[in-house]
């Protein structure tokens, strides 16, 4: 038996890889990467890698074996048919038999565009039969903190988010939950709705900056379509664009808090406050 994970050389995957080597031998561990020189530090610490594609299915041909627990990781490219990139994943978990497949999802509330593609794969996870998890993991502290630069260029937070306030949490805290339910039992067809423990404003987040800057850093409120042109201007195709400031709409509205308590009770620890994230990417 095999804990396999998927992009795990990829943000989240890092963490989950490490956190797991805490918690299992390294030799219980497959890392599924698309490049295996990414991943030779693992492969030196015993780690079994397993090159493979969600765009090609022929690659994930016995990756899995019978009773093995998947963390099946969501694609980042949007623009090439995620929800068929999973099927295959969840095709080769069924036919190999697997106990266990779960999937980073979006939480249930959520209604923006970035949500499609992962309520079609939960979908295609239900349809397939394999036992599940669902972890609708929150917004993560990181997409604010490691895009500092032009903040901090321009003294000011551009968003379309209003008065909204979002329940985000640390990349490594929902590992920490993957981690519980890849290591733990009881978790099968069970759905898990994840987020911070505190939720915050953009307009928290600038005092939070200022106070940690001793500088005035402003929140500048903007439309969705002013953000979609910023967001554009800046370098990210139109499609991304819109997809982005979409879910500061859905942040406007309140989509984004999440009140469950499910992260802290799976990583068995409070989750990271927003301004600890703040103070390691000033030092970084």
């Amino acid at each position: 038996m095999s804990i396999v994970v998927t992009g795990a050389t990829g943000h989240l995957g890092r963490h989950v890889v490490e956190q797991l080597l805490e918690r299992v031998p390294a030799e219980q561990v497959t890392a599924v990467v698309r490049s295996p020189e990414k991943a030779a530090d693992l492969a030196e610490r015993s780690v079994r890698l397993a090159v493979a594609d969600y765009s090609t299915p022929e690659t994930f041909d016995g990756v899995f074996a019978s009773g093995d627990k998947v963390l099946l990781i969501s694609g980042n490219e949007f623009d090439k048919g995620r929800v068929q990139q999973h099927r295959v994943v969840i095709e080769a978990a069924r036919a190999a038999g697997v106990a266990l497949l779960a999937y980073t999802s979006a939480p249930g509330t959520l209604t923006a565009a970035l949500a499609d593609d992962h309520r079609g794969t939960e979908k295609a996870l239900l349809d397939s039969g394999v036992p599940y998890v669902l972890l609708r993991n929150g917004w993560y502290h990181e997409v604010y903190t490691e895009n500092l630069a032009p903040v901090l260029e321009h003294d000011a937070v551009v968003a379309a988010a209003g008065e909204g306030r979002v329940s985000s949490a640390a990349r490594a805290d929902y590992a920490a939950a993957a981690v519980a339910v890849l290591t733990g039992e009881g978790h099968e067809n069970k759905t898990y709705e994840l987020g911070g423990d505190e939720a915050w404003s953009l307009a928290e987040y600038a005092a939070e900056l200022s106070r940690q800057t001793g500088r005035e850093i402003a929140y500048k409120p903007v439309t969705v379509e002013e953000l979609t042109g910023i967001l554009g201007g800046a370098g990210l195709p139109e499609p991304m664009a819109a997809v982005f400031a979409g879910v500061d709409a859905s942040i406007a509205k309140g989509e984004l808090v999440v009140t469950s308590g499910d992260l802290a009770r799976l990583a068995g620890r409070p989750t990271t406050p927003l301004a600890d994230a703040v103070a390691a990417a000033l030092e970084g």
